[in-house]
Order: C-alpha cells, then sequence, then structure tokens
C-alpha cells in the first residue's frame, strides 16, 4: 500500500536535499553540477572583494538573469514566474545555511572527499525528483528549460541538452577568465561525471517515488501555479 505525501511537502523536501546535495559536492571539490557552475564561478570570483557575496546570493542573483531572458524571449509574463524566483532566494538561503554547515566537514582524506561527491550527487537528483512531484513553481533553471523549449517548439529533452552544454561551456570560460588559461575550478572531472549519470538518478528516484508515494495537494493552491 502507497504512502500518502502532500506535493507541499516534497516541494520543501525537495529545495533542503538539492542544497544539501550542491554543498556537499561544492565541499568535495571534484566540481560541481553543469547547472549551478556559473553562478559556483561568480561567488569564486566576487567573494574575495566583498565577503558579503554568497553562493547561495549568487544562485538567485543569477536566476534573476535568466527570469528576464526567460521572459523576453517568450515575450509572456505571468504571477507564477515570479514565484520560480521566489523559489531561487529560499533555495540560496537553505544553501548558504548548508555551506556553512558542510564547511565544518573533514575534506583532508581522498575517501571522505569521494564519499561527499557520491553522497551529494545522489541526494541532489532525489531532491529534482521530489521537485517533479509538487506543483509549486520550480527554480529559474527548470522554469526556462520548460518554457522556453515549449515556446519555440523544441524537444524539452533535446533542449535541456543544449542547456546543459552552455551551462558547462559558460563555466569552463568563467573558470579560465577568472583563475588563468587551464584553470579548472568547479568544473572538474565531478561534472562530467554527474551530466552522465544524473537523469538516470533521478529517473530511478521518480520510479521509487511513484512505486511506494501517492502525492496529493494539502491545500488548494494549485489553480495559482498552473496555467
Amino acid at each position: 500500500m502507497k504512502r500518502k505525501i502532500s506535493t507541499e511537502f516534497a516541494y520543501v523536501a525537495g529545495l533542503l536535499l538539492i542544497a544539501c546535495g550542491v554543498s556537499l559536492m561544492e565541499r568535495a571539490d571534484y566540481g560541481v553540477s553543469m547547472v549551478v557552475a556559473p553562478a559556483y564561478l561568480l561567488y569564486r570570483w566576487l567573494s574575495p572583494m566583498w565577503s558579503f557575496v554568497t553562493f547561495g546570493m549568487a544562485e538567485y542573483c543569477l536566476q534573476a538573469v535568466l527570469l528576464l531572458l526567460m521572459m523576453l524571449l517568450i515575450r509572456r509574463f505571468r504571477v507564477s514566474f515570479l514565484f520560480s524566483f521566489v523559489t531561487a532566494v529560499i533555495y540560496g538561503f537553505v544553501l548558504d545555511g548548508f555551506m556553512a554547515l558542510t564547511g565544518m566537514l573533514p575534506a583532508a582524506a581522498i575517501w571522505c572527499r569521494l564519499l561527499y561527491y557520491v553522497l551529494g550527487m545522489i541526494l541532489c537528483a532525489a531532491g529534482v525528483s521530489a521537485m517533479f512531484h509538487t506543483y509549486i513553481s520550480p527554480e529559474v533553471y527548470e522554469l526556462f528549460v520548460k518554457e522556453v523549449s515549449a515556446h519555440f517548439h523544441v524537444n524539452i529533452t533535446r533542449f535541456k541538452t543544449i542547456y546543459d552544454i552552455v551551462s558547462c561551456l559558460m563555466g569552463v570560460i568563467m573558470s579560465f577568465l577568472i583563475f588563468g588559461f587551464l584553470r579548472f575550478e568547479g568544473v572538474k572531472w565531478g561534472t562530467v561525471v554527474c551530466a552522465l549519470i544524473n537523469g538516470w538518478i533521478i529517473g530511478r528516484f521518480s520510479v521509487f517515488f511513484d512505486r511506494h508515494w501517492e502525492f496529493y495537494d494539502r491545500f488548494p493552491l494549485r489553480r495559482f501555479f498552473e496555467k
């Protein structure tokens, strides 16, 4: 018999899992995911000059720019779009909290870093899958892929692949510009591994969730987030 779980809880759990996973991957220092790489490089660039700049702040600032770009491309505005930015801000604060906690973890031994990397990637995948089971607006990254691909009638899987490649290239270029030519910071071998298997892990979690849990809306808010 399936256990019942609310879509609102899935939203909160998804944010927590993704933030925890990203912070663990950052602590491992084997490379963050392609999606967050540009924001991470922006954080690494600005934080030495302005100490108040955090990884989470870089995330929601970059997502604000991406949201504006999306609305210019599709020439449409909905209130639910703004909640994607609210989600990004909430996620940014949660991420900074986890960054402070994981920053206290030992990271000298290779086995520790490998453990953080693997655990971080698994938690990120579980969080993304949880977000797939909620009606509440996701972060701007996911919204951008969904809305722009639909507007231009491009297969969403193909568009997501292009988006990931562009994000990766941006991360590499930013790494070279900030840290020097052929200096890979943020985008490393772990980024490549994550790109290759992350989609499969997300799919496995989605199958598990659908098999064991029944998702339902606890609050009558879905109409505010859907067309």
